[in-house]
């Protein structure tokens, strides 16, 4: 009895010791162990919301709104050193903006000097702003603000505003253009139901802040989802929510080439048939000529994050690969970092949880484990998140909702982090 008893122990011994060498156990084990999310300190305000992330020439700026009083907003900057965010810098504080949870103001860096835009109220009627530029040059301590980009005059909407740095000391900029608009009755959506069609504009923006081209890209798209752009070997390219006289409203792209924006087309035909803006635009990222873009659909009823990559400045893009389908909100972002791969963001909710995620994604199909970020708020107020390399590091930003406070979080992931085994395709 007592051999069969000490045979046992040893056999359930060797099985245990055999269970505890598997070494995928003891890399879940030591990725649980291991902080994954770095979180930075931000900590300037409880009334603080909307950040947005720019990084360029070694330059990682922050900008985020505050909420000074009912009638007051301040529009704010940062500088990311070592790990640690700078002082608050203001750009400038006044009354009757725009202060939108998805239409947010942003800033962008191009050799010293600075550009950020926010959206002013151009009349007593809720949905008529306009963009407002402000400069602050190199070496400058007094920023120019409230330069005009736009010069129709017209009572309506303007913003969902992408910056980017251009040329040697310019600065790109697109949005949505509602010159062509009349007024409708309020959506759900935040925004207008609109008569007329929204447009998409363009524009150079010398480093006096002076607009040197003002050219329309597309005259009929949807009302009121973010615009994307990225800079190509071959020069910019605009991607953003398009829309079809049938309501279909997909994802579509228009490329400067030899000096002439080409014909918008759709990046791949989700179908998707809705009558309204569903508040949920597109992001790109380029290197070169490689290029990717992520994007929220919820065609056939069923909503998706997705993404895709090009390989010719997005003349042309590979098949789009489904991230998730599980409670997808959409709100992405997308980074490149290199030319196969790229990470990507979203939000999603499970079991009345919401979440922000990345994942590693590459051209060639394959996903990688995700990384939770963080949990968010489902509500409007949490925002867009942002994601921003860093080198070896991807940064992000967001907004994190309290009992009637609002304040912004910024960690850091390292892209080892991110695993290299991709996910089974079953």
């Amino acid at each position: 009895m007592k051999k069969k008893f000490s045979a046992f122990c040893l056999l359930s011994l060797i099985i245990i010791g055999l269970v505890s060498c598997n070494p995928n156990q003891k890399e879940k084990k030591k990725l649980d162990d291991r902080t994954i999310v770095h979180k930075i300190p931000f900590g300037h305000g409880k009334n603080i919301s909307l950040p947005h992330l720019v990084s360029n020439n070694g330059t990682t700026l922050i900008s985020w709104v505050e909420k000074v009083n009912d009638s007051t907003t301040q529009f704010n900057y940062a500088t990311l050193e070592d790990d640690k965010w700078s002082s608050p810098n203001e750009i400038i504080k006044g009354h009757n903006w725009f202060v939108n949870w998805a239409d947010y103001p942003m800033i962008t860096e191009n050799n010293g000097t600075l550009l950020a835009h926010f959206l002013k109220k151009s009349s007593n009627e809720t949905f008529a702003y306009d963009i407002k530029l402000n400069l602050l040059k190199k070496n400058d301590t007094l920023w120019k603000t409230e330069l005009p980009l736009h010069m129709d005059g017209t009572k309506t909407e303007h913003g969902f505003v992408t910056l980017l740095p251009y040329k040697e000391d310019s600065f790109f900029i697109t949005w949505l253009d509602g010159r062509n608009m009349a007024v409708g009755s309020k959506m759900d959506s935040g925004h207008m139901n609109h008569q007329g069609t929204m447009s998409i504009r363009a524009a150079e923006i010398d480093k006096n802040g002076t607009v040197v081209e003002d050219i329309l890209l597309d005259g009929k798209t949807c009302s009121c989802c973010q615009t994307t752009a990225a800079m190509t070997s071959n020069g910019p390219i605009v991607v953003y929510r398009d829309r079809t006289d049938e309501e279909i409203r997909d994802i579509a792209i228009t490329r400067l080439v030899d000096g002439n924006w080409t014909t918008p087309k759709f990046i791949h035909n989700d179908g998707w048939v809705i009558n309204g803006c569903p508040v949920n635009g597109p992001k790109v990222d380029a290197e070169g000529n490689d290029v990717a873009v992520a994007w929220f659909t919820a065609a056939n009823d069923e909503a998706k994050v997705m993404v895709t990559f090009s390989e010719n400045a997005g003349a042309d893009f590979l098949n789009p690969i489904l991230i998730s389908n599980q409670g997808a909100l959409g709100r992405v972002d997308i980074v490149l970092t290199d030319q196969e791969n790229a990470i990507v963001s979203w939000m999603e909710t499970a079991d009345d949880t919401t979440y922000l995620k990345a994942m590693k994604v590459n051209k060639f199909g394959n996903k990688f484990e995700p990384v939770l970020i963080s949990e968010m708020d489902l509500s409007r107020s949490s925002g867009f998140p942002q994601m921003e390399l860093l080198g070896n590091k991807l940064l992000f930003a967001w907004t994190n909702v309290g009992d009637g406070t609002s304040e912004i979080e910024t960690a850091y992931v390292d892209l080892e982090a991110f695993s290299n085994q991709p996910l089974s395709p079953f």
